[in-house]
């Protein structure tokens, strides 16, 4: 489990954004960041500056993934061909918990991981509890049978602030999901604009 799941509006406050467009983040109240220094002027950031920045906003969307885990996701992306960072994006949307999330499943990302961490998951019928597990265009997705009257599961599929993209087939009824194929950048919603360009020219610099 992640160190941040209790604390994941501090990633909202360091960035100075919603990035997961939660109606509860603190940003939608001050926009200033965390701690006794947070309301200085923030001063230009560098580029190094914003390729970092970049990298912790997508790194951190994904249930703030070590350095470890984010640096060998960027490594297949750029082994495959075609362009690495809609690659990036990809790799990161088949994450199982990724896929969780999107179906509304869970209301958050950290919850995914979780949720998945303790069976609740099937894949093509078989328990997956391993949230990096990487699914397969036309893979189903299942919420156990056991697991289906979960308070956090019915809460989050009423969630109004965001809806199943369509690269996903949700059927609530069933608390079943089938991965269609891998989005582009501009298939994902995510709230907040995510420069995967950004974060390719930082790896490749360091």
């Amino acid at each position: 489990m992640t160190k941040r799941t209790a604390a994941k509006y501090k990633i909202d406050r360091r960035m100075g954004e919603n990035i997961w467009g939660r109606p509860k983040s603190p940003v939608n109240r001050r926009e200033y960041g965390p701690g006794q220094h947070g309301q200085r002027r923030k001063a230009k950031l560098s580029d190094f500056g914003l390729q970092l920045r970049a990298k912790q906003k997508l790194k951190g969307y994904y249930g703030d993934l070590t350095e470890k885990q984010f640096r060998r996701i960027y490594a297949e992306a750029e082994r495959v061909k075609g362009d690495t960072g809609e690659n990036l994006i990809g790799l990161l949307e088949r994450r199982l918990d990724a896929v969780v999330y999107r179906a509304k499943f869970v209301a958050t990302m950290f919850a995914a991981r979780q949720f998945v961490n303790h069976g609740h998951v099937l894949v093509n019928g078989k328990r997956v509890n391993i949230p990096s597990f990487r699914v397969k265009e036309g893979d189903v997705i299942e919420v156990r049978d056991k697991s289906k009257q979960i308070a956090v599961l019915l809460e989050a599929v009423q969630l109004p602030e965001r809806d199943v993209p369509e690269y996903i087939e949700a059927d609530h009824s069933k608390m079943s999901a089938k991965f269609v194929r891998t989005p582009n950048l501009g298939d994902v919603p995510y709230p907040v604009i995510m420069e995967p360009n950004l974060v390719i020219e930082y790896y490749a610099q360091n």
